[in-house]
Protein backbone atom coordinates (compact mmCIF):
# COMPACT_ATOMS: atom_id res chain seq x y z
CA UNK A 1 0.00 0.00 0.00
CA UNK A 2 1.36 3.42 -0.95
CA UNK A 3 1.99 5.98 1.79
CA UNK A 4 -0.36 8.91 2.13
CA UNK A 5 0.41 11.79 -0.22
CA UNK A 6 1.17 14.26 2.55
CA UNK A 7 3.75 11.96 4.12
CA UNK A 8 5.83 11.86 0.94
CA UNK A 9 7.03 15.46 1.00
CA UNK A 10 9.56 15.26 3.85
CA UNK A 11 11.13 12.19 2.22
CA UNK A 12 11.08 13.87 -1.17
CA UNK A 13 12.88 16.94 0.17
CA UNK A 14 15.42 14.91 2.17
CA UNK A 15 16.20 12.65 -0.80
CA UNK A 16 16.55 15.61 -3.13
CA UNK A 17 18.95 17.41 -0.76
CA UNK A 18 21.10 14.29 -0.66
CA UNK A 19 20.81 13.51 -4.35
CA UNK A 20 21.78 16.86 -5.91
CA UNK A 21 25.38 16.91 -4.61
CA UNK A 22 25.70 13.19 -5.39
CA UNK A 23 24.58 13.75 -8.97
CA UNK A 24 27.11 16.58 -9.27
CA UNK A 25 29.79 14.20 -7.94
CA UNK A 26 28.94 11.61 -10.57
CA UNK A 27 29.05 14.19 -13.37
CA UNK A 28 32.41 15.50 -12.11
CA UNK A 29 33.79 11.96 -11.98
CA UNK A 30 32.58 11.29 -15.52
CA UNK A 31 34.22 14.53 -16.64
CA UNK A 32 37.71 13.24 -15.81
CA UNK A 33 37.44 10.78 -18.68
CA UNK A 34 36.33 13.57 -21.02
CA UNK A 35 39.35 15.68 -19.99
CA UNK A 36 41.75 12.81 -20.66
CA UNK A 37 40.21 12.00 -24.05
CA UNK A 38 40.19 15.63 -25.20
CA UNK A 39 43.82 16.21 -24.19
CA UNK A 40 44.94 12.91 -25.74
CA UNK A 41 42.96 13.56 -28.92
CA UNK A 42 44.97 16.67 -29.68
CA UNK A 43 48.19 14.65 -29.49
CA UNK A 44 47.19 12.35 -32.32
CA UNK A 45 45.43 9.00 -32.80
CA UNK A 46 48.30 7.02 -31.27
CA UNK A 47 48.12 8.71 -27.87
CA UNK A 48 44.32 8.81 -27.99
CA UNK A 49 44.16 5.09 -28.78
CA UNK A 50 46.57 4.22 -25.97
CA UNK A 51 44.71 6.33 -23.41
CA UNK A 52 41.33 4.96 -24.53
CA UNK A 53 42.48 1.32 -24.27
CA UNK A 54 44.26 2.01 -20.99
CA UNK A 55 41.18 3.62 -19.47
CA UNK A 56 39.01 0.68 -20.52
CA UNK A 57 41.40 -1.75 -18.84
CA UNK A 58 41.71 0.40 -15.70
CA UNK A 59 37.92 0.67 -15.51
CA UNK A 60 37.56 -3.01 -14.59
CA UNK A 61 39.55 -3.00 -11.30
CA UNK A 62 38.32 0.53 -10.56
CA UNK A 63 34.69 -0.61 -10.72
CA UNK A 64 35.53 -3.73 -8.70
CA UNK A 65 36.88 -1.53 -5.87
CA UNK A 66 34.00 0.95 -6.10
CA UNK A 67 31.42 -1.85 -6.20
CA UNK A 68 32.82 -3.64 -3.16
CA UNK A 69 33.04 -0.42 -1.18
CA UNK A 70 29.34 0.23 -1.80
CA UNK A 71 28.93 -1.74 1.43
CA UNK A 72 30.19 1.22 3.47
CA UNK A 73 27.39 3.83 2.99
CA UNK A 74 24.48 1.56 4.06
CA UNK A 75 26.50 0.19 6.99
CA UNK A 76 27.20 3.70 8.24
CA UNK A 77 23.70 4.97 7.40
CA UNK A 78 22.14 2.20 9.49
CA UNK A 79 24.36 3.11 12.47
CA UNK A 80 23.51 6.78 12.04
CA UNK A 81 19.79 6.05 11.76
CA UNK A 82 19.92 3.89 14.91
CA UNK A 83 21.38 6.77 16.92
CA UNK A 84 24.76 5.01 17.14
CA UNK A 85 26.73 7.81 15.52
CA UNK A 86 29.57 7.29 18.00
CA UNK A 87 30.29 3.91 16.33
CA UNK A 88 30.59 5.30 12.82
CA UNK A 89 34.35 6.02 12.94
CA UNK A 90 35.10 2.43 13.97
CA UNK A 91 33.12 1.14 10.98
CA UNK A 92 34.82 3.63 8.67
CA UNK A 93 38.25 2.60 9.94
CA UNK A 94 37.59 -1.03 8.96
CA UNK A 95 36.23 0.11 5.61
CA UNK A 96 39.41 2.13 5.10
CA UNK A 97 41.61 -0.91 5.81
CA UNK A 98 39.61 -2.89 3.27
CA UNK A 99 39.66 -0.10 0.69
CA UNK A 100 43.44 0.36 0.87
CA UNK A 101 43.96 -3.39 0.49
CA UNK A 102 41.62 -3.58 -2.50
CA UNK A 103 43.22 -0.54 -4.12
CA UNK A 104 46.69 -2.01 -3.61
CA UNK A 105 45.67 -5.34 -5.16
CA UNK A 106 44.06 -3.52 -8.09
CA UNK A 107 47.18 -1.44 -8.67
CA UNK A 108 49.55 -4.42 -8.49
CA UNK A 109 47.40 -6.48 -10.90
CA UNK A 110 47.17 -3.65 -13.44
CA UNK A 111 50.90 -3.00 -13.21
CA UNK A 112 51.60 -6.72 -13.69
CA UNK A 113 49.46 -7.08 -16.84
CA UNK A 114 50.31 -3.69 -18.34
CA UNK A 115 52.72 -5.12 -20.89
CA UNK A 116 50.38 -7.97 -21.88
CA UNK A 117 47.25 -6.00 -22.78
CA UNK A 118 48.32 -5.01 -26.29
CA UNK A 119 49.48 -8.46 -27.44
CA UNK A 120 46.57 -10.34 -25.83
CA UNK A 121 43.90 -8.20 -27.50
CA UNK A 122 45.68 -7.95 -30.83
CA UNK A 123 46.08 -4.18 -30.65
CA UNK A 124 48.34 -2.37 -33.12
CA UNK A 125 51.94 -3.04 -31.93
CA UNK A 126 52.68 0.67 -32.33
CA UNK A 127 50.42 1.31 -29.31
CA UNK A 128 51.79 -1.39 -27.01
CA UNK A 129 54.44 0.78 -25.36
CA UNK A 130 52.11 3.71 -24.67
CA UNK A 131 49.35 1.44 -23.32
CA UNK A 132 51.78 -0.24 -20.92
CA UNK A 133 53.20 3.12 -19.82
CA UNK A 134 49.73 4.55 -19.15
CA UNK A 135 48.68 1.51 -17.13
CA UNK A 136 51.87 1.43 -15.04
CA UNK A 137 51.44 5.08 -14.18
CA UNK A 138 47.75 4.93 -13.34
CA UNK A 139 48.24 1.74 -11.30
CA UNK A 140 50.24 3.76 -8.75
CA UNK A 141 46.97 5.46 -7.81
CA UNK A 142 45.28 2.21 -6.75
CA UNK A 143 45.57 2.68 -2.96
CA UNK A 144 44.56 6.35 -3.33
CA UNK A 145 41.44 5.25 -5.20
CA UNK A 146 40.52 3.02 -2.26
CA UNK A 147 41.04 5.83 0.27
CA UNK A 148 38.87 8.24 -1.74
CA UNK A 149 36.06 5.72 -2.14
CA UNK A 150 36.10 4.92 1.60
CA UNK A 151 35.96 8.62 2.51
CA UNK A 152 33.10 9.14 0.07
CA UNK A 153 31.25 6.23 1.69
CA UNK A 154 31.66 7.80 5.13
CA UNK A 155 30.49 11.23 4.01
CA UNK A 156 27.50 9.86 2.11
CA UNK A 157 26.60 7.47 4.92
CA UNK A 158 26.29 10.33 7.43
CA UNK A 159 24.39 12.47 4.89
CA UNK A 160 27.25 14.87 4.07
CA UNK A 161 27.25 14.48 0.26
CA UNK A 162 28.71 17.93 -0.41
CA UNK A 163 32.10 16.69 0.79
CA UNK A 164 32.51 14.12 -2.04
CA UNK A 165 31.02 16.62 -4.48
CA UNK A 166 33.63 19.27 -3.65
CA UNK A 167 36.37 16.63 -3.77
CA UNK A 168 35.27 15.42 -7.22
CA UNK A 169 34.97 18.93 -8.66
CA UNK A 170 38.37 19.98 -7.30
CA UNK A 171 39.89 16.77 -8.70
CA UNK A 172 38.66 17.59 -12.22
CA UNK A 173 39.91 21.17 -11.95
CA UNK A 174 43.32 19.92 -10.79
CA UNK A 175 43.51 17.23 -13.49
CA UNK A 176 43.24 19.73 -16.33
CA UNK A 177 46.50 21.66 -15.68
CA UNK A 178 48.42 18.63 -14.35
CA UNK A 179 47.57 16.43 -17.33
CA UNK A 180 48.17 19.32 -19.76
CA UNK A 181 51.64 19.98 -18.29
CA UNK A 182 52.69 16.32 -18.14
CA UNK A 183 51.26 15.23 -21.48
CA UNK A 184 52.33 18.24 -23.55
CA UNK A 185 55.59 19.06 -21.75
CA UNK A 186 54.67 22.44 -20.32
CA UNK A 187 56.13 24.34 -17.34
CA UNK A 188 59.60 22.98 -18.07
CA UNK A 189 58.49 19.33 -17.94
CA UNK A 190 59.17 16.75 -20.69
CA UNK A 191 56.25 15.76 -22.96
CA UNK A 192 55.15 12.38 -21.61
CA UNK A 193 52.08 11.69 -23.77
CA UNK A 194 50.06 8.67 -22.65
CA UNK A 195 52.39 8.05 -19.68
CA UNK A 196 51.77 11.66 -18.61
CA UNK A 197 48.02 11.07 -18.72
CA UNK A 198 48.29 8.05 -16.42
CA UNK A 199 50.72 9.85 -14.13
CA UNK A 200 48.42 12.89 -13.89
CA UNK A 201 45.56 10.57 -12.98
CA UNK A 202 47.60 9.03 -10.15
CA UNK A 203 48.80 12.39 -8.83
CA UNK A 204 45.25 13.74 -8.72
CA UNK A 205 43.96 10.54 -7.08
CA UNK A 206 46.54 10.88 -4.28
CA UNK A 207 45.79 14.59 -3.80
CA UNK A 208 42.07 13.84 -3.65
CA UNK A 209 42.56 10.89 -1.26
CA UNK A 210 44.79 12.73 1.20
CA UNK A 211 42.62 15.84 1.09
CA UNK A 212 39.44 13.84 1.71
CA UNK A 213 41.04 11.82 4.51
CA UNK A 214 42.25 14.97 6.27
CA UNK A 215 38.84 16.60 5.93
CA UNK A 216 36.78 13.72 7.31
CA UNK A 217 39.27 13.19 10.16
CA UNK A 218 39.56 16.81 11.27
CA UNK A 219 36.51 18.51 9.73
CA UNK A 220 33.96 19.93 12.20
CA UNK A 221 31.08 17.95 10.70
CA UNK A 222 32.79 14.64 11.51
CA UNK A 223 33.91 15.27 15.09
CA UNK A 224 31.01 13.40 16.70
CA UNK A 225 31.42 10.02 14.99
CA UNK A 226 33.58 8.44 17.72
CA UNK A 227 37.17 8.71 16.52
CA UNK A 228 38.46 7.63 19.92
CA UNK A 229 36.32 4.48 20.02
CA UNK A 230 36.83 1.06 18.49
CA UNK A 231 39.97 -0.86 17.49
CA UNK A 232 42.71 0.90 15.54
CA UNK A 233 43.86 -2.41 14.01
CA UNK A 234 42.01 -4.40 11.35
CA UNK A 235 38.99 -6.26 12.71
CA UNK A 236 38.66 -9.15 10.27
CA UNK A 237 35.15 -10.03 11.46
CA UNK A 238 33.86 -6.56 10.53
CA UNK A 239 35.84 -6.57 7.27
CA UNK A 240 34.37 -9.97 6.39
CA UNK A 241 30.90 -8.53 7.00
CA UNK A 242 31.63 -5.67 4.61
CA UNK A 243 32.87 -8.15 2.01
CA UNK A 244 29.72 -10.28 2.34
CA UNK A 245 27.66 -7.23 1.44
CA UNK A 246 30.10 -5.61 -0.97
CA UNK A 247 31.37 -8.45 -3.16
CA UNK A 248 27.93 -9.22 -4.67
CA UNK A 249 27.55 -5.49 -5.40
CA UNK A 250 30.93 -5.51 -7.11
CA UNK A 251 29.95 -8.53 -9.20
CA UNK A 252 26.67 -6.82 -10.17
CA UNK A 253 28.54 -3.70 -11.30
CA UNK A 254 31.02 -5.76 -13.31
CA UNK A 255 28.20 -7.75 -14.92
CA UNK A 256 26.61 -4.51 -16.12
CA UNK A 257 29.91 -2.99 -17.28
CA UNK A 258 30.70 -6.29 -18.99
CA UNK A 259 27.41 -6.23 -20.87
CA UNK A 260 28.10 -2.77 -22.29
CA UNK A 261 31.68 -3.71 -23.17
CA UNK A 262 30.58 -6.93 -24.89
CA UNK A 263 27.92 -5.10 -26.86
CA UNK A 264 30.53 -2.59 -28.00
CA UNK A 265 32.82 -5.40 -29.17
CA UNK A 266 29.97 -7.11 -31.04
CA UNK A 267 28.96 -3.89 -32.76
CA UNK A 268 32.61 -3.52 -33.77
CA UNK A 269 31.98 -6.28 -36.31
CA UNK A 270 29.26 -4.22 -38.02
CA UNK A 271 31.58 -1.55 -39.41
CA UNK A 272 32.98 1.88 -38.58
CA UNK A 273 29.67 3.74 -39.01
CA UNK A 274 27.88 1.42 -36.58
CA UNK A 275 30.71 1.76 -34.05
CA UNK A 276 30.73 5.56 -34.27
CA UNK A 277 26.95 5.79 -33.93
CA UNK A 278 26.98 3.38 -31.00
CA UNK A 279 29.71 5.29 -29.16
CA UNK A 280 27.92 8.61 -29.57
CA UNK A 281 24.58 7.34 -28.28
CA UNK A 282 26.29 5.38 -25.49
CA UNK A 283 27.98 8.60 -24.38
CA UNK A 284 24.64 10.42 -24.37
CA UNK A 285 23.10 7.61 -22.30
CA UNK A 286 26.08 7.65 -19.91
CA UNK A 287 25.69 11.37 -19.24
CA UNK A 288 21.98 10.89 -18.58
CA UNK A 289 22.73 7.92 -16.30
CA UNK A 290 24.70 10.11 -13.91
CA UNK A 291 21.41 11.50 -12.56
CA UNK A 292 19.78 8.24 -11.40
CA UNK A 293 23.19 6.89 -10.37
CA UNK A 294 23.67 9.78 -7.94
CA UNK A 295 20.06 9.44 -6.86
CA UNK A 296 20.57 5.74 -6.12
CA UNK A 297 23.25 6.56 -3.53
CA UNK A 298 20.83 8.95 -1.83
CA UNK A 299 18.18 6.21 -1.82
CA UNK A 300 20.66 3.81 -0.20
CA UNK A 301 21.35 6.28 2.60
CA UNK A 302 17.67 7.13 3.16
CA UNK A 303 16.64 3.46 3.27
CA UNK A 304 19.63 2.62 5.50
CA UNK A 305 18.69 5.40 7.94
CA UNK A 306 15.14 4.05 8.17
CA UNK A 307 16.42 0.50 8.75
CA UNK A 308 18.69 1.77 11.53
CA UNK A 309 15.88 3.53 13.38
CA UNK A 310 13.59 0.48 13.04
CA UNK A 311 11.03 2.19 10.80
CA UNK A 312 9.70 -0.32 8.22
CA UNK A 313 7.14 2.16 6.88
CA UNK A 314 9.96 4.69 6.44
CA UNK A 315 12.04 2.08 4.58
CA UNK A 316 9.27 1.48 2.06
CA UNK A 317 8.48 5.19 1.75
CA UNK A 318 12.14 6.11 1.13
CA UNK A 319 12.42 3.48 -1.58
CA UNK A 320 9.15 4.43 -3.28
CA UNK A 321 10.04 8.12 -3.27
CA UNK A 322 13.42 7.32 -4.79
CA UNK A 323 11.91 5.11 -7.47
CA UNK A 324 9.39 7.82 -8.30
CA UNK A 325 12.10 10.46 -8.58
CA UNK A 326 14.19 8.23 -10.84
CA UNK A 327 11.16 7.65 -13.05
CA UNK A 328 10.56 11.40 -13.37
CA UNK A 329 14.18 12.31 -14.13
CA UNK A 330 14.50 9.58 -16.75
CA UNK A 331 11.20 10.52 -18.34
CA UNK A 332 12.62 14.02 -18.81
CA UNK A 333 15.84 12.61 -20.30
CA UNK A 334 13.85 10.32 -22.59
CA UNK A 335 11.66 13.19 -23.75
CA UNK A 336 14.69 15.36 -24.59
CA UNK A 337 16.16 12.56 -26.69
CA UNK A 338 12.91 12.17 -28.61
CA UNK A 339 12.29 15.90 -29.08
CA UNK A 340 15.84 17.01 -30.00
CA UNK A 341 17.52 13.93 -31.52
CA UNK A 342 19.23 15.73 -34.43
CA UNK A 343 20.61 18.46 -32.16
CA UNK A 344 22.03 15.90 -29.72
CA UNK A 345 23.68 13.70 -32.36
CA UNK A 346 24.86 16.73 -34.33
CA UNK A 347 26.82 17.92 -31.30
CA UNK A 348 29.06 14.86 -31.68
CA UNK A 349 29.38 14.46 -35.45
CA UNK A 350 28.64 16.12 -38.78
CA UNK A 351 28.98 12.91 -40.81
CA UNK A 352 25.61 12.18 -42.47
CA UNK A 353 25.88 8.39 -42.16
CA UNK A 354 26.92 8.56 -38.51
CA UNK A 355 24.09 10.99 -37.74
CA UNK A 356 21.56 8.72 -39.42
CA UNK A 357 22.80 5.70 -37.48
CA UNK A 358 22.83 7.68 -34.25
CA UNK A 359 19.26 8.87 -34.75
CA UNK A 360 18.01 5.30 -35.12
CA UNK A 361 19.78 4.27 -31.90
CA UNK A 362 18.76 7.34 -29.92
CA UNK A 363 15.08 6.40 -30.21
CA UNK A 364 15.89 3.06 -28.55
CA UNK A 365 18.09 4.81 -25.99
CA UNK A 366 15.11 6.97 -25.03
CA UNK A 367 13.22 3.81 -24.00
CA UNK A 368 16.40 2.53 -22.36
CA UNK A 369 16.38 5.53 -19.97
CA UNK A 370 13.26 4.43 -18.12
CA UNK A 371 14.44 0.85 -17.50
CA UNK A 372 17.95 1.96 -16.57
CA UNK A 373 16.64 4.55 -14.10
CA UNK A 374 14.31 2.10 -12.36
CA UNK A 375 16.90 -0.68 -12.07
CA UNK A 376 19.61 1.54 -10.59
CA UNK A 377 17.16 3.17 -8.15
CA UNK A 378 15.82 -0.23 -7.05
CA UNK A 379 19.40 -1.47 -6.64
CA UNK A 380 20.10 1.53 -4.40
CA UNK A 381 17.05 0.78 -2.27
CA UNK A 382 18.07 -2.86 -1.87
CA UNK A 383 21.63 -1.81 -0.94
CA UNK A 384 20.10 0.21 1.90
CA UNK A 385 18.65 -3.09 3.16
CA UNK A 386 22.05 -4.78 2.63
CA UNK A 387 20.27 -7.14 0.26
CA UNK A 388 22.91 -7.84 -2.38
CA UNK A 389 23.14 -11.57 -3.20
CA UNK A 390 19.76 -11.94 -4.93
CA UNK A 391 20.19 -8.64 -6.85
CA UNK A 392 23.52 -10.02 -8.10
CA UNK A 393 21.76 -13.13 -9.44
CA UNK A 394 19.05 -10.95 -10.98
CA UNK A 395 21.59 -8.85 -12.86
CA UNK A 396 23.38 -11.99 -14.09
CA UNK A 397 20.13 -13.36 -15.50
CA UNK A 398 18.90 -10.04 -16.89
CA UNK A 399 22.14 -8.90 -18.55
CA UNK A 400 23.69 -12.20 -19.62
CA UNK A 401 20.60 -14.40 -19.88
CA UNK A 402 18.50 -11.80 -21.71
CA UNK A 403 20.40 -8.66 -22.76
CA UNK A 404 23.46 -10.04 -24.56
CA UNK A 405 21.95 -13.17 -26.18
CA UNK A 406 18.74 -11.42 -27.30
CA UNK A 407 20.80 -8.55 -28.70
CA UNK A 408 23.04 -10.98 -30.59
CA UNK A 409 20.06 -12.77 -32.12
CA UNK A 410 18.38 -9.54 -33.17
CA UNK A 411 21.61 -8.01 -34.50
CA UNK A 412 23.10 -10.94 -36.40
CA UNK A 413 20.29 -13.44 -36.99
CA UNK A 414 17.38 -11.05 -37.53
CA UNK A 415 19.62 -8.60 -39.39
CA UNK A 416 18.82 -5.55 -37.27
CA UNK A 417 22.47 -4.64 -36.72
CA UNK A 418 23.34 -2.16 -33.97
CA UNK A 419 19.65 -1.49 -33.36
CA UNK A 420 19.22 -5.16 -32.48
CA UNK A 421 22.01 -5.01 -29.90
CA UNK A 422 20.42 -1.95 -28.30
CA UNK A 423 17.03 -3.68 -28.25
CA UNK A 424 18.70 -6.54 -26.40
CA UNK A 425 20.10 -4.13 -23.83
CA UNK A 426 16.66 -2.59 -23.37
CA UNK A 427 15.28 -6.09 -22.79
CA UNK A 428 17.96 -6.94 -20.23
CA UNK A 429 17.61 -3.68 -18.34
CA UNK A 430 13.80 -3.97 -18.36
CA UNK A 431 13.97 -7.44 -16.83
CA UNK A 432 16.39 -6.14 -14.20
CA UNK A 433 14.14 -3.15 -13.47
CA UNK A 434 11.03 -5.31 -12.98
CA UNK A 435 12.73 -7.94 -10.84
CA UNK A 436 14.71 -5.54 -8.64
CA UNK A 437 11.78 -3.17 -8.07
CA UNK A 438 9.56 -6.18 -7.39
CA UNK A 439 12.03 -7.53 -4.85
CA UNK A 440 12.15 -4.25 -2.97
CA UNK A 441 8.36 -4.03 -2.91
CA UNK A 442 8.13 -7.63 -1.77
CA UNK A 443 10.68 -7.24 1.03
CA UNK A 444 8.98 -4.09 2.36
CA UNK A 445 5.37 -5.21 1.95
Amino acid sequence: MLPRRGSLWPDLGATLRLALPLIASQIAGFSTNIVEVVLAGHMGPGVLGAVAVGNNVWMIPLMAVVGTMMAVPPSIAQLDGAGRRGEVAAMFRQGLFLAIALGLVAGVLVFAVSGLVGPIFGIDPALHGDIAAFLRAVACGGPALGISVACNGLANGVSRPRVPMIGSVLAVLLLIPVAWALMYGRLGLPALGAFGSGLANSIVLWCQALGMLAFVRFGPRFRDIGWQRGPVAPDFKVIAGLLRVGVPMSVSVLLEVGMFSTVGVMIGGLGAIAVASHQIVLNVAAVSFMVPLGLSVAITVRVGNAVGRGDPAGVRRAGLVGLGMALVTQFVASSLMLIFPATIIGFYSDDAAVIQGGLSLLVIAAIFQISDGIQVAASGALRGLKDTMVPMLVTAIAYWGVGVPVGWVLAFKAGLGAQGMWMGMVGGLSVAALLLAGRFLGKTK
